[in-house]
C-alpha cells in the first residue's frame, strides 16, 4: 500500500524531536546522524551504528515527511544505479540455464553416446536438486548477506558452466549437472530478498516483470550467441557446444567477481568498490529510503542495519507457512502453470530445427520469441500493478499459452515451416505470469521469516516442475511431439481454471459485507477451496 507523508510533529520523552521536515534530532544518542549533509564515512557511520540499542534502526523515522519528488529520486537512483546491476546478474544466470537447448540443438547427445531420454533425466535431476538449493539459499542468506551470497554463487556455477567442457560420457554430464542446480539454485530467493529491502511491495511486480523480462532477453542473447559459437566446431579439438559453455562460464565468473564489488548491503553503505567515491544518497534521502520501506511493511524495521539479514527463521515462522492455505495455492499454481515451459526452454532450438531450418538458423530464430516475451511479460505486469489487479491478468497470460499449445499441436506435419515456426513463437512469447505470482504473495506474507520461507518455496515450486514436465517430450515422440504438446495443453488449460477461480472469488468476496465477511471467515477452514476468500493466489 501507498504511504502519504506524515506532518512533522515534536515529540517530548520519544527518541526524536521534529523541528522542521529538514531537522530531525535524535535525542537518545549523541552520535547520531544529522539528516542534512552527505554521509562521506562509512567507517564513522558504522561505529555510530554499533552505539544504537539492539532494537533501534537509527534511519528509521516514524514521522519523517518527504515529499512525492523526494521519494520519486529515491526511487529514480535504485532504479539507474542498483537495479540495473540485479539485472544484469539474472542475466547472466539465464545465459547459464539456456545453453543446454543450443548445446542440445547441436548434437551434444550424439556426440556423448546417449538419447534426448538422458537429456530429460539430466534435467529432472537439476530440477530437484536447483529447488532444494533454492530452499536452503533463502535461508543461507540471512547468515550470509545476499550481496555476498550472489556473487559468490555466479563465482562457483561460473566455474561449473566451464567444466562442462570436460564432459566425455553420461556420467560426466549427470554429475556437472548435479553440480550446476546446485550452486546456482541459491540465487533467486537471495536476489528476492535482497530487492525487498530496497523497494515496496507494490513496486515490486514491475521490477521481477523487467527481472524475469531479462531473463528472456538472456536466452535470445544466448540462442545468437549460440548460432556463432557453434561454428567453433573442431576447433582446438572441442565441440561447438564445449565452445558456448566455456564461452558462458568466463562471462559468468568475470561477472561475478565485479558483482562482489558493487552490490551494496543496504541503502546507508553505497560508498566505495566500482560503486563510486561518493554515496549515493545524501543522509536525508538514507532516511527516506529506510522509513518509506518500513511504512509498507512495519515488519522490516527489524531489518537492523548493523545485522540486516541475520534476523533467524523460527519454527513459528515454518508452522505458520505450512498451514498457510494461501501459501499452498501460490505453490500449487506455480508447479501446474509452468510445466509446459520446461520441455519448450529445452527443446525450443530442436523443435524450431525440425521446421526445416539449419542449427545454426534454428537457434537465431529462437531469439524473436524471447525478445518479443520480455515486452509482453513487462506491459502485462505493469498494467496489473497499474490498475491494481492480478487474478485476471494471470488468466489472460494462462489463456495466451493455451491457445499457442494448441496451435502448435493441431498443424499437419506438412504445414509450411513459416506457419509452424508462428504457432512455436506464439507459445514462447506469452506473458510470463511468475513475476505477477511473486509480487502477490509477497504483498499477502506477514513476517520477515515467513516471507523467507514463502521466498524460498514458491522458486521451489517454480523449478520442482521440471521433474515430470522433463519427460513430456520424449525420444519416441519426435519430432512433432504430438503426445507431448497434447500433456502441455492439459496443464496450461488446468492452470487457466485456477486463476479464473481465484479472480471470481476475488470479485466476489470485494462483494460482502462486514458481516459477510467475518461469517464467511469463520467458515473458511469448514469450506477450505470452496470458501471465497480462499485464493489460489497467482
Amino acid at each position: 500500500m501507498s504511504q502519504r507523508p506524515l506532518s512533522p510533529v515534536k515529540v517530548e520523552d520519544g527518541e526524536q524531536e521534529r523541528v522542521g521536515s529538514d531537522d530531525v534530532k535524535v535525542k537518545t544518542n549523541p552520535i547520531a546522524i544529522e539528516e542534512m549533509g552527505e554521509i562521506e564515512d562509512t567507517a564513522e557511520i558504522n561505529s555510530s551504528l554499533f552505539a544504537l540499542s539492539d532494537s533501534d534502526n537509527p534511519f528509521f523515522i516514524p514521522n519523517l515527511t518527504y515529499t512525492q519528488s523526494e521519494e520519486s529520486k529515491v526511487i529514480r537512483i535504485l532504479d539507474t544505479r542498483l537495479f540495473p546491476w540485479v539485472l544484469l546478474t539474472t542475466f547472466v544466470l539465464n545465459m547459464d540455464r539456456t545453453n543446454l537447448s543450443n548445446a542440445v540443438s547441436d548434437n551434444l547427445p550424439e556426440d556423448l553416446g546417449f538419447t534426448t531420454d538422458t537429456v530429460n533425466l539430466g534435467t529432472a535431476i537439476y530440477s530437484v536438486l536447483f529447488s532444494l538449493a533454492c530452499l536452503s539459499g533463502a535461508v543461507v542468506c540471512k547468515i550470509v548477506h545476499p550481496a555476498r551470497w550472489i556473487p559468490i554463487s555466479m563465482f562457483c556455477w561460473g566455474l561449473v558452466t566451464m567444466a562442462h567442457a570436460l564432459i566425455q560420457n553420461k556420467g560426466g554430464f549427470l554429475t556437472v549437472r548435479c553440480m550446476i542446480a546446485v550452486t546456482e539454485g541459491g540465487v533467486i530467493p537471495a536476489t528476492l530478498i535482497y530487492l525487498g529491502s530496497f523497494y515496496r511491495s507494490t513496486e515490486l511486480a514491475t521490477r521481477l516483470a523487467w527481472f524475469w523480462g531479462v531473463q528472456t532477453i538472456a536466452s535470445a542473447v544466448s540462442g545468437l550467441l549460440a548460432s556463432g559459437l557453434l561454428q567453433l566446431q573442431g576447433v582446438s579439438g572441442l565441440e561447438g557446444w564445449k565452445w558456448l559453455f566455456l564461452v558462458d562460464g568466463i562471462i559468468t565468473v568475470v561477472v561475478s567477481v565485479l558483482t562482489w564489488f558493487y552490490l551494496p548491503r543496504n541503502a546507508m553503505l553505497t560508498k566505495g568498490g566500482i560503486r563510486g567515491l561518493k554515496p549515493w544518497f545524501d543522509a536525508r534521502q538514507v532516511r527516506i529510503a529506510v522509513t518509506r520501506i518500513v511504512r509498507d511493511d512495519p515488519s522490516k524495521r527489524l531489518y537492523d542495519y548493523r545485522k540486516l539479514y541475520r534476523q533467524r527463521v523460527h519454527w513459528a515462522d515454518i508452522k505458520d507457512a505450512v498451514t498457510d492455505l494461501g501459501l499452498w495455492g501460490h505453490l500449487l499454481i506455480t508447479a501446474v502453470g509452468l510445466t509446459p515451459t520446461s520441455p519448450l526452454g529445452v527443446y525450443l532450438p530442436s523443435v524450431i530445427k525440425t521446421f526445416d531450418f539449419s542449427i545454426f538458423v534454428a537457434n537465431a530464430l529462437t531469439a524473436p520469441p524471447y525478445i518479443l516475451q520480455c515486452c509482453t511479460t513487462v506491459l502485462f505486469i505493469w498494467h496489473s500493478d497499474r490498475v491494481g489487479e492480478r487474478g485476471f491478468h494471470g488468466a489472460f497470460g494462462a489463456t495466451w499459452q493455451l491457445v499457442g499449445w494448441i496451435l502448435l499441436r493441431c498443424l499437419p506435419s506438412d504445414t509450411s515451416k513459416g506457419v509452424r515456426y508462428f504457432a512455436a513463437l506464439i507459445v514462447a512469447c506469452w506473458p510470463y505470469t511468475h513475476p505477477l505470482n511473486i509480487a502477490w504473495m509477497s504483498e499477502n506474507t506477514g513476517s520477515i521469516g515467513k516471507r523467507t520461507l514463502a521466498s524460498g518455496c514458491v522458486i521451489f515450486a517454480a523449478n520442482i516442475y521440471g521433474v515430470w514436465g522433463s519427460q513430456i517430450y520424449r525420444a519416441k515422440d519426435a519430432p512433432d511431439y504430438r503426445t507431448g504438446n497434447t500433456i502441455n495443453i492439459v496443464f496450461a488449460a488446468t492452470a487457466l481454471y485456477y486463476k479464473w477461480k481465484n479472480a471470481k472469488n476475488e470479485r466476489t468476496s470485494g462483494r460482502l459485507s462486514e458481516v459477510e465477511r467475518k461469517r464467511e471467515e469463520l467458515s473458511a477452514e469448514e469450506k477450505g477451496n470452496k470458501s471465497v476468500l480462499f485464493r489460489f493466489t497467482t
